[in-house]
């Protein structure tokens, strides 16, 4: 069985990983907006309709401006774009108070930076905030998505039961070294997207496949 001192020494340094969310974003609150959109949907898709959204919508109160119907026009390809709408909008209502006007340089109030706190926040649930502190400001978190999950499993690292990402975080959290942490969603994600895929993974083109008892037949 792969460890994951193995995978997370092994993997990046083989895949030659550019070690980073792939979500376009252009400041901190895009970048939670992307987040929202991604629930549910690939990073590609997003990645399509996303830049159109933020030349018009790049800060709180732009989004505002916009409405929730302008928003749904962007973001209708999206799976779940009702509900997102409802909820990035709302999230702008609770942010619009710290928007300066500054495009580019919009940033979370240092409150949010807790994760409890961040979670208070519409359309921001664990997972979410996880990534948000992940990328936005290293913090350790996990974020358990469908590939950390899948992999999580497949390598063994957690049980079956272990079967809600809140559970899987908690268990990665205690067996991968914590100086992996701040790197743990970002190589695991890069990693099930494009080599251990779940169906047909590369076994062949896989730096860790004499390590691994998983074999894709």
């Amino acid at each position: 069985m792969i460890t994951p001192q193995q995978f997370f020494e092994i993997v990046p340094k083989n895949l030659n990983m550019d070690i980073r969310s792939e979500l376009y974003s252009i400041n901190e609150f895009t970048f939670a907006v992307a987040v929202i959109l991604s629930a549910q949907a690939t990073d590609k898709k997003v990645n399509e309709i996303t830049p159109a959204l933020f030349r018009v919508a790049p800060t709180p109160r732009k989004m505002l401006k916009l409405g929730i119907d302008g928003l749904k026009k962007h973001i209708r390809v999206i799976s779940y774009f009702n509900n997102k709408a409802k909820n990035i909008i709302a999230l702008a209502e609770k942010l619009a108070e710290f928007d300066d006007g500054d495009d580019t340089q919009w940033v979370f109030p240092e409150k949010y930076h807790d994760r409890a706190e961040l979670m208070k926040l519409p359309g921001i649930g664990q997972k979410t905030a996880n990534v948000i502190m992940n990328v936005l400001w290293g913090a350790p978190n996990i974020g358990v998505d469908t590939h950390v999950f899948r992999l999580s499993h497949r390598f063994g690292w957690v049980a079956t039961a272990v079967n809600t990402p809140p559970r899987v975080e908690a268990e990665l959290l205690k067996k991968i070294p914590k100086k992996y942490h701040a790197i743990t969603n970002h190589v695991m994600v890069l990693f099930g997207r494009y080599t251990c895929t779940a169906l047909r993974p590369k076994c062949t083109k896989c730096p860790i496949a004499k390590y691994c008892d998983f074999r894709w037949n």
